[in-house]
């Protein structure tokens, strides 16, 4: 029989460390070694108990978070879970920690104190045998900041795209993303929308983070945005996002519909809106992340002659979801993450010249002289 997974649980709070270690163990596939109330008990437990995954809190006294997860990436080599507050603050910190290695994040609910962690328990356990299975990050990301580039142009017309990007993309992304679009020039001719599984509350500002990076626009997305070139829009936290093709262009629409393959943002929903709405013209990109969603409507983005595009697997922190839709057979090319961004600047600016070779072929004379 197959060992448990070992869970050192790291939280300032007694009642946090209690209820988090009940929900875990309810789980016989993961024991919960011990516990500690800083980063500094942490660090001295890993030590002693030797745990698989470390589930961390970031706002501690003495040593806080992000100090201990600098010291568990570099040494220790464990993977991290960071089970973040709700709050402006501790979004800013979550961050900052996915920007130095750790795994991947859950929200604390914002009744949490009062035992109401079942919102986040089957969440958590999957992350934590996920990261398990994986294991650290296969190398330390750069940190997230703005990287030297140009700055936003003065003035951006407002056109349409020449291709609508799709991106799903879940553990791993935000760090994953910012190379991405940071790396897209400001002139550039699509217009993006993004589904990064992320809790409500952290979505907003994860886009003007990413916005501060790129000299395109990122922001968060809302009902009836016009979709424009560079434009990159983020769908919110607890939301699907859709799209919607009219004479006066191509709108965003939200929707609160049931979660599709457990997910709400869903990729799977917004790959299907873009496919039947835009059609050829569709770009749809899956990039790191677990599980598979995405995988079936990246699929019907190809039948509809779209162009699909999977992040590679060894350049992902988890490759569940782009290699579900490789192994399907619906992806076209298959990209490591640093040359994502020159791959759909080059199908843009390919279907930009297609469009001008159009427009100036000559038309057919009925035999008149010149």
């Amino acid at each position: 029989m197959k060992s448990p997974v070992r869970v050192l649980v790291v939280d300032d709070s007694a009642l946090m460390r209690k209820l988090i270690s009940q929900i875990l163990q309810r789980d016989p596939s993961i024991q919960v070694v011990g516990t500690a109330m800083d980063g500094s008990f942490g660090l001295k437990k890993i030590d002693e108990l030797k745990p698989q995954v470390v589930t961390l809190d970031l706002e501690m006294p003495r040593m806080d978070g992000i100090e201990a997860l600098r010291v568990i990436t570099h040494k220790y080599k464990i993977p991290v879970i960071i089970v973040s507050a709700h709050s402006n603050e501790g979004a800013s910190s979550t961050f900052q920690a996915l920007s130095l290695g750790a795994f991947d994040f859950v929200r604390k609910p914002v009744d949490a104190a009062s035992g109401h962690l079942e919102e986040i328990a089957r969440e958590l356990t999957q992350k934590i045998k996920t990261a398990a299975l994986l294991g650290a990050p296969r190398a330390i990301p750069q940190p997230l900041v703005c990287p030297p580039r140009a700055s936003k142009p003065a003035f951006r017309p407002r056109r349409g795209p020449s291709r609508v990007i799709a991106i799903g993309v879940s553990t791993g992304g935000p760090n994953a993303l910012q190379q991405v679009l940071s790396n897209l020039p400001g002139d550039f001719t699509g217009g993006i929308l993004i589904v990064q599984h992320m809790p409500e509350g952290f979505t907003e500002m994860f886009a003007r983070r990413l916005d501060e990076c790129c000299s395109i626009d990122v922001r968060e997305a809302s009902s009836g945005d016009l979709l424009l070139a560079g434009t990159a829009l983020v769908c919110p936290g607890n939301r699907h996002i859709t799209v919607r093709h009219t004479s006066r262009g191509d709108f965003v629409a939200l929707t609160d519909r049931p979660p599709v393959n457990g997910h709400r943002p869903s990729a799977d929903v917004l790959f299907r809106s873009v496919a039947r709405e835009v059609g050829a013209l569709a770009i749809g990109l899956l990039m790191t992340g677990m599980g598979e969603d995405g995988a079936q409507g990246l699929g019907e983005i190809k039948a509809a002659g779209g162009f699909t595009i999977a992040q590679s697997p060894e350049t992902c922190v988890v490759d569940g979801m782009p290699g579900s839709a490789i192994s399907r057979g619906h992806v076209v090319r298959v990209v490591p993450l640093e040359a994502l961004a020159s791959t759909l600047q080059t199908q843009c600016l390919a279907h930009e010249a297609r469009s001008l070779e159009e427009e100036d072929s000559p038309v057919a004379h009925d035999g008149g002289n010149d």
